[in-house]
């Protein structure tokens, strides 16, 4: 299943699209920006030229994130997006007749959420002839390359942006399932909190995610500064601050903990058995917030597990939707929503 086939994970904070025929990959920050003008809106910009754009638009322009919490909240716009992306990938053939898609979808959402997902590909002006849909947590276990077929449980946490998924998989299906609505974007606010409250310094979110990514230490043991700029909540003027890895951790530690608590209330849910397969194998940590330093040792001291964390943790469930599509024994994986759910 390979020509003219096209993988997709939409998440809240990026849209991936892989194009099985030609192995090219679009990885682009999900945001559009419209204007509107005489009461009609027009779109200005989308993926991450509309994301460098953030935090500095005109008050006339509409920065307009489509997904929320890891479900579709804007479809019209999200229909322009899916287009203008499609066609970026691939923009001698962005309309191909008779083209096959499969979408990574959240397990832990009601029915009609998921068949949102389904319907953004069959109603948008992409002629797909057949569209699939597979659950992330498998997809994500196939990115990993582990066996989905064994009945050993594989345990898995998605630390994305605004959601994680905490999932254990065996023989094939998903044995149990949790969506929280805690992701990287909580951290940066966090952040953002955390640092006015202590200087009195307005930042954005932009700045918080970059101290993250720079200095953020799920240990505490990383002794690192890092400057930034925003403005003064006392004078009103631009500032620079030296911000400390220290305070980084203070404002993330908690958001962290309930993460790992919530892994622990799954582990409690599972067979004995199944424990067992867990306890040898570990955890593995996938999603764009698992590049935090030290987040392995910290989940390692909290659960007593070994921690798995692949070199692009943001990049697992795309690599699994690619190879399900690829290989005829992973077929059965993938399914089309039925009009009964859509109800």
């Amino acid at each position: 299943m390979s020509q003219h086939s096209y993988g997709i994970d939409i998440g809240t904070s990026n849209f991936k699209i892989y194009n099985l025929s030609d192995n090219t990959f679009l990885n682009e920050k999900n945001i559009i920006v419209t204007k509107k003008k005489r009461g009609v809106s027009s779109l200005v910009e989308f993926g991450d030229e509309a994301y460098d754009m953030f935090e500095k638009a005109p008050e006339n322009l509409n920065i307009i994130f489509p997904v929320k919490h890891g479900v579709i909240g804007d479809i019209n716009n999200m229909y322009d997006l899916f287009e203008k992306l499609f066609k970026k990938l691939t923009p001698k053939k962005s309309y191909l007749g008779g083209a096959k898609f499969c979408v990574a979808v959240p397990t832990d959402i009601t029915e009609v959420e998921k068949r949102a997902f389904f319907d953004l590909i069959a109603e948008s002006g992409v002629r797909a002839r057949i569209i699939k849909v597979v659950e992330k947590p498998i997809a994500d276990a196939v990115g990993l390359d582990l066996d989905v077929e064994s009945p050993k449980g594989k345990f898995i946490i998605n630390f994305g942006a605004a959601t994680t998924e905490i999932s254990v998989i065996s023989s094939g299906g998903i044995v149990v399932s949790k969506l929280l609505k805690v992701g990287g974007a909580d951290l940066d606010n966090a952040i953002c909190k955390t640092v006015k409250e202590k200087y009195n310094l307005i930042i954005g979110i932009k700045t918080a995610e970059l101290l993250k990514i720079k200095i953020a230490d799920a240990m505490n043991e990383l002794q690192e500064n890092y400057t930034v700029y925003g403005r003064n909540l006392v004078s009103g003027l631009p500032t620079r601050e030296e911000i400390s890895s220290s305070l980084v951790y203070e404002s993330i530690i908690n958001i962290l903990k309930q993460v790992v608590d919530s892994a622990k209330t799954i582990l409690e849910r599972i067979p004995p058995e199944m424990s067992v397969h867990i306890n040898e194998a570990g955890v593995y940590v996938t999603g764009g917030s698992a590049n935090i330093h030290n987040l392995d040792k910290f989940i390692s001291n909290e659960t007593g597990l070994i921690v798995n964390i692949p070199s692009r943790p943001d990049l697992t469930v795309i690599k699994g939707v690619a190879r399900i599509m690829a290989k005829e024994q992973f077929a059965k994986l993938m399914y089309t929503p039925t009009e009964k759910t859509y109800l």
